[in-house]
Order: C-alpha cells, then structure tokens, then sequence
C-alpha cells in the first residue's frame, strides 16, 4: 500500500481516466432516454451545419459552372428592344421597321480600336416554327459562326459543327441543341435527317448540348422579338450566319396571330474573347465606353462572366457565414440543453459526490467525472450528426435532383464545434460539483 501511495500522479492518471470513462458511460446508460434528448440538440445542430453547408456548397458551384461556361475571357454584348421613348414610337410608326441593337460598325471599332481583343463570334437571332414532317416546334434559329461551340464552352454531343467552308458556300446544314433535337425526333438520332425552317430544308449535322437554364437566359438576348425572355431559348438551332443572311435578310418580318412586327437587327449578340484574364475588366469598360457612344438609346446589354463569377464568390462566402451562424445557434441551444441537464444532475448526484469525497476522491476527479460525461454526451452527439449530416445531402441529391457538396472541413468542424461545446458547457456544472462540502454532500436527501 505505502509502495502504491508513492507512485508518481502520471502512474496512475490512466487509471483513473479509464475508470472516469467507465463511470461515464455507466452514468449515462443508466439514464438512457435523458441521455439520448440531451444529446439530439447537439445532433440535430451538427447535421444542420453539415446539411446546409453542403446545399449552399452545391448552388454555388452550380452557378459558377453555368458562368464559366460563359467563358471566364468573354465579354458578351445582345441587342435589346430600347426602352419605349416618344421618339423611337414616333419613328416606328413611320418606318414600320423598328431599328435597334448592335452593328457591324460596333464590331469594327472594337477591334480596331481596344487592344487585346482576340476573337469576335458575332450572332443572330429569329424565331419561327421548326418541322420534322408533321412534327412543329417553335424554337430560336442562331446563325454563328463554325467557332462558336469553343468560344461558348458548348460541346458537340454528336456528329459535328458546320465548317468554314459550309459558312463560305451559305450550306443548308444546322446543329440542334439536345431539347430541340429530343422533341423534334423523340424516337430516333436526327444526324443526318431534314428539319425544315419555312420553305427551306437542312440537313441536321450534329447535336449540341443545351445551355443551363440561366445561361440560357442570360444569352438570349435578342431574337426578332429581341429580349431575355426569350421563352424559346433552351429550343435551339444552330445555322451558319451567312446562310441566315441570304435566306432571311437584315429585316426580320414575322406575321403570327393577326399581328405584324418587321425588325431591323444586324447583330443580336456578339462574344468577344480577350487575350488576356487580367485584362478582362479594362477591356470591357473600353467597350461599354464606345457602345455608350455610338448609342443613344439603351438597347444593349453587355454581361461580364468574370465579374459574374467574382460576383458568386462573395455571394457563396455570405452565403455560408449566414447558414454556418443558423446552424451554430442549433449548436449553442444544444450546449444548453447539455449544461441544464448536467446541473440537474448534480443536484441528484449529491450525495454520491459527498460519498466519493469522503472515501478520498479530489476535487479534480469530480471535475473529470462530470466532463467525461458531457464529452461524451456532446462527442456521440456529433458522431450521429456526422452520419446523419452527411445522408441528408445524399437524399436531397438523389429525390430532390439538386446538386450538393460536402466538403472534408465541414463535417470536421462540425464535430469539433460539437465537442468543444460540450467542454465548455461542462465546465460551470463540473465546477458546481466539485466545490461542494463533503459533510453537507453526505447530508443531502
């Protein structure tokens, strides 16, 4: 006994910390339903924090790859019907044809003037009724140019695109988006096959794949009736810009329930790439600058990706401060709920606290006691937080069909806020048990 009495503390320490945890778990367990709601608060927090960041991780990087497929080196210019004015009514009514949008002219002083400027996709935009023998649908007809596909990040699913020579020689050839190309030959591969676009027939080359909903909308500027709300944007065919302009000249004219509209648009949109990333910025304020000029009236837009995308940075940055601080006040109601319940436990345990006393536990045993337990109160709470946590996006992936992301720190985080919080939630009733009397303890009823 005299040879144990003068053992170093750090012989015994493991000893005593295996017996605390036993103890813990022996307390716990004997409380099972207590234990269980305490630790739901930590539970529900954890998963919370895991759950919402994962969605707020998954929108953001939804909406970044839609704006990188903009083209992070882009700047995109579309025609838009100016703003109703007295003069441009009045001008209309004379004429008939309402005159608006971007020019061969805005092209060449771009080029000529702003250094830097490494390609121009220039566009153009109708819409009319597409047919596959009795087959209709009403959809937007682009004609581009065969660089298209790479300057707007859009990948040929199959067959090919038109070439220079098909635009040289105006080809009767298109390429349809996957949306068009599923409803106009629902059955069957349109490469290869004849859609008809008024009295003109040509011949389907290859499929592209569709624009994301808001690229979608972000590109569909004008179209002879020349806004971004252009419902048809996401049914689309692609033509050579040289075969529209021979077929449907520089006036578009559409004649469709009674009403007649006659358009003058020579460019609906118009991708410029910049040779450069840094210059991105200055490029496009150069070019807002001419177009303001050579522009009266608002009748483009001009749309950045680079700013978007700096843009969406800092909105995913607010984004998670906001979800992470809801998810911590989950938290922090289930570090109360622990501290309550620990408290309440002290009070019932006061005797037992005076007995251990008594037979020579120190002060710092009680403290270790009462930590372990809420260590692992706050510890197994979070352990089913993680796993709970990380199903829950799972779910949402596979029943809601939306993107989610689950990031190594933040399941980490999460279980390390959860045990911190059990640590200093624990203290205060930990202390509480620690600095009672032993006499009064053993009094206690």
């Amino acid at each position: 006994m005299s040879a144990l009495s003068h053992k170093p503390l750090a012989d015994l320490s493991p000893f005593r910390l295996k017996r605390a945890v036993l103890m813990g778990i022996k307390s716990l367990w004997m409380h099972k339903l207590r234990s269980l709601l305490t630790a739901m608060g930590i539970v529900f927090g954890v998963c919370s924090v895991i759950a919402m960041l994962a969605i707020g991780e998954g929108a953001s990087h939804e909406a970044q790859e839609q704006i990188k497929n903009l083209g992070s080196q882009n700047v995109i210019l579309q025609s838009v019907k100016p703003s109703g004015s007295a003069s441009s009514a009045a001008e209309e009514t004379r004429s008939l044809i309402l005159e608006y949008g971007l020019t061969y002219r805005d092209i060449d002083q771009i080029r000529s003037t702003i250094p830097g400027v490494d390609v121009v996709v220039p566009a153009r935009k109708m819409k009319d009724f597409l047919w596959n023998n009795s087959v209709s649908v009403d959809g937007t007809i682009l004609g581009t140019v065969p660089w298209y596909p790479e300057m707007r990040n859009r990948r040929v699913l199959k067959g090919r695109f038109f070439t220079a020579v098909e635009m040289e020689s105006r080809g009767s050839v298109c390429v349809l988006n996957e949306v068009l190309a599923t409803q106009l030959f629902p059955l069957s591969s349109p490469v290869g096959k004849s859609v008809r676009l008024q009295s003109s027939y040509y011949t389907v080359i290859g499929i592209i794949e569709s624009r994301p909903p808001a690229v979608a909308g972000n590109s569909s500027g004008g179209d002879g009736g020349g806004s971004a709300e252009d419902a048809n944007a996401d049914m689309e065919m692609l033509i050579p810009l040289t075969t529209l302009l021979e077929r449907f000249g520089e006036v578009l004219v559409k004649y469709r329930s009674g009403s007649f509209e006659a358009e003058k648009v020579e460019l609906h949109e118009v991708t410029i790439k910049i040779d450069k990333p840094e210059r991105v910025l200055s490029c496009s304020q150069a070019i807002e600058h001419l177009l303001e000029r050579n522009h009266k009236n608002k009748d483009y837009v001009m749309t950045v990706p680079l700013e978007l995308l700096k843009q969406a940075e800092r909105t995913k940055q607010i984004f998670n401060i906001v979800l992470g601080s809801i998810a911590a006040i989950s938290l922090l109601v289930g570090g109360i709920g622990i501290m309550n319940i620990m408290l309440a436990t002290v009070t019932e345990r006061t005797r037992e606290i005076g007995i251990r006393r008594a037979l020579g536990a120190k002060r710092r045993d009680i403290v270790l006691q009462f930590l372990i337990e809420t260590i692992l109160l706050s510890g197994s709470g979070g352990l089913l937080g993680v796993a709970l946590g990380l199903a829950i996006p799972i779910l949402i992936t596979q029943f809601a069909d939306m993107i989610t992301i689950i990031r190594l720190w933040a399941p980490t985080l999460a279980f390390s806020i959860s045990v911190f919080i059990g640590v200093v939630f624990g203290i205060y009733p930990a202390l509480r048990a620690a600095g009672m009397n032993p006499v009064e303890a053993l009094r206690h009823e």
